[in-house]
């Protein structure tokens, strides 16, 4: 394969555009034109066949055009992305900050996640600010041979089961004796705290209670993560109007998406561990598993601590430039004003 020169660069950007402004293969004639070089149509024909020889564009059986693939996509988002101008930061700041005043945390979430869906016309989704995952008390119960149930009770008296599969066999005076451990060295850390002091401690531990011990964690993340993680979607319906979604399978699949939410979930979790705005293309990694669904998305920090994530979920041909824009600002404005509480 042949290495891209600028003058293909120059093509492969231009034809990015295109799509995303138009939404029909784009041709040489147009290309020729839009992209300012001063190039015959046989030499943008080459360079076209060389684009889609390295996966960067493809050919609709239905056109002469191209449109990008999932890498073209990929490519113009990593290193042909216009700067915005600042005046357009201003506009979307405004009115992202005239809809996010201080309020209730919870219907901050849930303007956020309108205001995205408006701003964008596609799908606007946000987490909750995750609370801290404190526990008042712990025990483990022998259900039977190398199972054990986990109940997990948090200072407001929520309570939390979790059945765990043992490597060995544990008596009940082995889970008593953890068990009464635990809650005497632990009660009242969260769970992540218990995390950071089992990795030195756990060496000094004996074995058995160490190893029930960092089951007890895992179980203990798990089910304060499902009991406080919350979703909100705003704008669904948006994507029944995306001409690219006109196939009633790849809606489908989406709907189903948005109604399990637990791969939403997952998408925004590994989001959150990430700096800044996050680009996930459909197709090209299992974090966004449909092959026309593109998601932008940021964490917001309250009090210079990272509680959630939200984004944008729509077609892979969206105006890139501006998602980024409006997730970047919404993420900030959010968290201000979730710290302001």
């Amino acid at each position: 394969m042949k290495p891209m020169d600028e003058r293909a660069k120059t093509l492969l950007k231009t034809l990015v555009e295109r799509y995303i402004a138009e939404g029909q293969p784009v041709g040489s004639r147009t290309l020729s034109k839009a992209s300012g070089l001063d190039l015959s149509p046989a030499t943008i024909r080459n360079v076209m066949a060389d684009l889609e020889e390295l996966g960067l564009i493809a050919s609709p059986h239905t056109s002469a055009g191209r449109i990008p693939t999932a890498r073209g996509y990929r490519l113009f988002v990593d290193t042909m992305l216009t700067a915005r101008p600042p005046d357009m930061d201003r506009l979307v700041a405004g009115e992202v900050r005239e809809q996010l005043r201080p309020d209730q945390p919870q219907r901050v979430i849930a303007n956020a996640a309108h205001l995205l869906s408006n701003l964008s016309s596609f799908v606007g989704v946000v987490t909750a600010p995750r609370k801290p995952s404190v526990f008042r008390h712990i025990e483990f119960l022998r259900l039977g041979e190398k199972r054990v149930l986990v109940i997990i009770v948090s200072p407001d008296g929520d309570v939390q089961n979790r059945v765990i599969f043992t490597a060995q066999d544990y008596s009940q005076g082995q889970l008593i004796e953890a068990t009464n451990y635990l809650n005497e060295h632990y009660g009242g850390l969260t769970i992540e705290e218990v995390r950071e002091k089992l990795k030195t401690e756990i060496d000094q531990l004996r074995g058995e209670i160490g190893t029930l011990m960092q089951a007890a964690v895992d179980a203990g993340t798990e089910a304060m993560a499902e009991s406080h993680e919350q979703v909100v979607v705003s704008g669904e319906r948006n994507l029944l109007t995306v001409q690219d979604f006109n196939d009633m399978g790849s809606l489908r699949k989406l709907f189903d998406l948005f109604e399990q939410k637990t791969q939403l979930m997952r998408l925004l979790d590994v989001s959150s561990r990430a700096e800044g705005v996050r680009i996930y293309i459909g197709g090209e990694s299992r974090v966004v598993p449909y092959e026309e669904l593109s998601v932008v998305t940021a964490p917001y920090e309250v009090d210079g601590q990272v509680v959630g994530t939200l984004g944008v979920i729509g077609p892979t041909r969206m105006a890139y430039d501006r998602m980024i824009q409006i997730v970047d600002i919404t993420a900030r404005l959010v968290g201000n004003a979730l710290s302001q509480k």
